[in-house]
């Protein structure tokens, strides 16, 4: 055994063969796919048709909303010059004028006739929910959409009216065009025609410019009430310190008049003494006529003369009036209110548009689902 040689182990050089479902090849023919989608171009026809004309049909039907837009900035003095002179003709009543002949000018009217806040005022009126609310009221528009709530099992008749209002506010804006303390701004109200948006904007602008001027009106005439029932109340103090001063002057001179006849000193006398209470220099007669015009004093502002200038502010009070008839604006203009040249939604081309597309994409889905499973039907044979 030892002589002969070892024979080598010959061994199968080949792989084993592997079946040849190994082989096949897990990834999808583009040819496939695409004579899939071929084949099923009825239903990509058919579901882009469909949805297209769904689409169409809701963008024709459905409610139309227009916006209407202004815009508008602080006024100028010659917007004003009315009202500016109506509440400068009251100035002189708040000036205070010192015995030297020097007027002391208040600033308390220049906030009435500040264009600024005359203008911030309207802005807020037209953004106030209530002028808002109480606008919608009188608008036949608005009536007709909250005359159809009916409310359901979800949500009562007043939820529905609330929420219908909620939406009709957010139609009425007032937008700053950018940051800027001078901004102007963008007033816009959105309505269901265009003729409807114009003319409810317009009548808006007029209710809130009325609403600021008779807001401005009124709160010149409260300064004025102010300062009217501040002079009376002066009055009646520098009165009552006047007629106290007349009294105790009387008493004096009274008793300076006895101790005068007791001192038998009839006519006036040189004496060094300032600082006697019951001065009796004048004499009795002197002193007799001073008791009888101190008692007959009938005009005050002789004891006291700030009674003359109260007085001739309550007589200017009397004779001057608030025009309320008066015509300025609050605001100016800078475009006017103007009829929308489109609508702003529905969007009707952009609705009919991604309609098609969403009906293509939505028929190529049903085809590739069909080819995905009829592929995997085919495989499992």
């Amino acid at each position: 055994m030892t002589g002969q040689s070892q024979q080598p182990i010959v061994t199968d050089q080949h792989p084993p063969q592997v079946p040849a479902a190994y082989h096949q090849n897990d990834e999808i023919d583009l040819r496939e796919l695409f004579k899939a989608l071929w084949d099923g171009k009825l239903t990509i026809v058919l579901a882009t048709m469909f949805c297209t004309v769904l689409a169409v049909t809701y963008a024709l039907t459905t409610q139309e909303w227009w916006s209407s837009t202004a815009k508008i900035a602080e006024p100028q003095s010659q917007d004003m010059a009315a009202y500016q002179k109506l509440v400068k003709q009251f100035q002189p009543l708040f000036d205070i004028y010192q015995e030297d002949g020097t007027i002391l000018v208040s600033k308390d009217l220049d906030n009435l006739i500040d264009t600024k806040v005359l203008f911030k005022r309207f802005i807020d009126a037209f953004d106030s929910v209530d002028n808002k609310r109480d606008f919608l009221d009188t608008s036949r528009e608005f009536q007709s959409f909250k005359a159809k709530l009916q409310g359901n099992a979800s949500t009562s008749v007043d939820e529905e009216r609330r929420q219908l209002y909620s939406e009709w506010f957010d139609k009425i804006n007032a937008d700053a065009t950018d940051k800027s303390p001078l901004s102007p701004y963008e007033l816009t109200l959105q309505s269901t025609t265009k003729e409807n948006s114009y003319a409810l904007l317009q009548e808006y602008i007029q209710v809130t410019q009325s609403k600021a001027q008779n807001d401005a009106l009124n709160n010149l005439q409260t300064i004025i009430d102010t300062k009217h029932n501040e002079l009376v109340q002066q009055k009646r103090i520098l009165e009552s310190q006047a007629r106290n001063r007349l009294e105790v002057e009387a008493e004096r001179a009274k008793y300076a008049l006895n101790i005068a006849t007791a001192a038998e000193v009839d006519k006036p006398i040189q004496s060094y003494n300032d600082k006697e209470i019951f001065s009796i220099d004048l004499g009795t007669k002197a002193l007799a006529a001073k008791v009888t015009a101190l008692e007959s004093v009938k005009n005050l502002s002789v004891i006291e003369p700030r009674l003359q200038q109260i007085d001739a502010k309550l007589d200017m009070l009397n004779t001057l009036k608030i025009d309320r008839n008066i015509q300025f604006q609050t605001f100016r203009f800078l475009e006017n209110v103007e009829q929308p040249i489109s609508r702003d939604k529905p969007k009707r081309a952009l609705i009919a548009v991604l309609g098609t597309l969403l009906g293509g994409m939505l028929g190529v889905a049903i085809v590739l689902v069909r080819f995905a499973f009829r592929r995997e039907d085919d495989e499992s044979m």
